[in-house]
């Protein structure tokens, strides 16, 4: 399985990479891979600020409905609405068109509380 180095995770299977005070969240490889085929992904958050681990939104597979869980505190800028139509590319592209939101990181310290792609790779082996 794939996990970047220049991303960060999260427990909760999110990735979160980071470009100044703005955060672009998905899930991970291993989360989709879980998961199975998405059919849906709900997020209703848009405009909203979150803390960190609460719940930004949900993803349903064929069998099972998983909720979203912020990596980091802050405000849910922007849902990717590619998913409205297409949320396989969850399955297909986690890291790249697959993403799913973009954040307004409130609390830029909360980032050392998250994981390296090593550091997630010993928590799911």
């Amino acid at each position: 399985m794939n996990f970047p180095n220049e991303l960060k995770y999260s427990k909760d299977h999110e990735w979160i990479k980071i470009d100044g005070d703005v955060a672009t969240v998905g899930i991970t490889e291993f989360a989709q891979t879980e998961l199975g085929d998405i059919v849906f992904v709900d997020v209703d958050t848009e405009g909203e600020v979150l803390e960190k681990e609460e719940v930004f939104g949900s993803v349903e597979a064929v069998k099972t409905v998983s909720d979203l869980f912020m990596p980091v505190t802050g405000e849910v800028l922007e849902f990717n609405h590619n998913l409205d139509e297409t949320p396989e590319l969850i399955n297909t592209d986690p890291y790249g068109a697959g993403w799913i939101i973009k954040v307004s990181i409130s609390e830029i310290n909360e980032i050392n509380d998250l994981l390296d792609s090593k550091e997630y790779k010993e928590l799911i082996d």
